[in-house]
């Protein structure tokens, strides 16, 4: 099943089920919401989930898309991303979380073919504040899915205060032999898709106050979707990927890991820079620049002559396409080679410095802190600087 069947199954699947279809927004979160970027679809339902109508009714569905930096250090493994597309559906205190329950497993049974026993579920086992999912529970042993126990793994919060509550979870099995062991005891058991049941905000001082309005909000990534359905090993398999992967091996020759991390931040860094964002020191934009600098940190230490200049022109109109971005991709690219030549002559000052001062390379925390409040010389640029030596 390629992609675009995956996502026409989706969206058919819950307008048949009465929910109306929305469309995704960008990276950018409202004003009101402290994250700098958009980590999950929900984020832009909030004010609906804690009970304002919606526009559109109770019952809705759509694509987001992403980006989350928790997973940074993490990046170039077989499922995590930077950018992704979150598939959603939710239930603005309409159907109850085990009517969701039931409608991801017919789902993803029924209308994408996994077998039901490559599937596991985990659910919300109880805490010091409130007892286990019980409705989840029975749900799936109703089903037949073997269902695991976990405390904080299974507790959806939208920060440290907010709409939070129980989080069952839909794992689906990806070894190549017949699964065994659960969730937390495996981690061939990828996580897939999440239901969470909002009946709780949480105060500040960590107090659970019940919601007038019992929601239910879900989210599964598309790359890991499409992984498994396209039976791929890792999410640069498939053909979300493939415009990408099918150029990079060849262009900048490169361990596969290093090759993944280059793939995931240089497209990350076109859907940031698509959604209008530029390179700073701070904030959003310092998150672009951490972006394009881990990737050419990465090509340069095998080739100090690779340039973002050579990467395929169709790359960047193709991917703001995809992503349903408006921006002039000839602008996106400028964006891009701007924060090269920055860091490139960055790089060459740093080495100037270092040589200089520290010649022999050792380097204390208070020669970090001078060598960025005096030359502008970030910590992780000296850190690398200092290690090529």
């Amino acid at each position: 099943m390629d992609t675009t069947t995956a996502l026409r199954t989706f969206t058919d699947f819950f307008a048949d089920r009465g929910h109306r279809l929305i469309s995704g927004g960008t990276l950018i979160p409202p004003d009101d919401d402290p994250v700098l970027y958009v980590t999950a679809g929900m984020h832009p339902l909030t004010p609906y989930l804690l009970g304002e109508p919606h526009p559109a009714g109770r019952r809705l569905a759509g694509v987001q898309r992403c980006l989350r930096t928790t997973d940074l250090d993490e990046i170039g493994d077989a499922t995590h991303l930077t950018v992704f597309q979150m598939l959603g559906s939710w239930s603005l205190g309409d159907y109850d979380g085990r009517q969701s329950l039931r409608w991801g497993l017919e789902l993803i049974r029924d209308g994408f073919g996994l077998d039901p026993g490559r599937l596991h579920a985990t659910a919300f086992g109880g805490d010091g504040q409130t007892g286990p999912d019980t409705a989840a529970i029975e749900t799936w042993s109703q089903l037949g899915l073997p269902v695991e126990l976990t405390t904080a793994d299974n507790w959806w919060s939208n920060g440290p205060t907010g709409p939070c509550g129980p989080d069952s979870e839909i794992f689906v099995w990806t070894g190549d032999e017949p699964p065994s062991g659960t969730p937390g005891t495996d981690g061939r058991w990828m996580e897939l898709w999440n239901h969470v049941t909002m009946i709780f905000r949480r105060h500040e001082d960590g107090r659970l106050e019940p919601l007038r309005q019992r929601s239910v909000d879900t989210g599964m990534g598309l790359e890991r979707l499409m992984m498994v359905l396209q039976e791929q090993p890792t999410v640069f398999g498939t053909d979300l990927f493939e415009p990408w992967m099918s150029v990079l091996p060849a262009l900048w020759p490169s361990p596969e890991r290093q090759l993944r991390l280059v793939c995931d931040h240089l497209r990350s860094a076109v859907v940031v820079a698509g959604d209008g964002v530029r390179p700073s020191a701070t904030g959003r934009g310092y998150v672009l620049r951490r972006l394009v600098r881990r990737a050419l940190t990465e090509l340069w230490q095998e080739d100090g002559s690779r340039t973002l200049a050579d990467l395929p022109p169709v790359l960047v109109p193709g991917t703001l396409d995809w992503f349903g971005q408006p921006a002039e991709p000839v602008a996106v690219t400028g964006v891009l080679l701007a924060e090269e030549r920055r860091f490139g002559l960055l790089l060459a000052r740093g080495r100037s410095v270092l040589q200089r001062l520290y010649p022999t390379g050792q380097l204390t925390e208070n020669d970090y802190r001078y060598l960025h409040e005096t030359h502008g010389l970030p910590r992780e640029v000296v850190a690398g600087l200092a290690a090529q030596r």
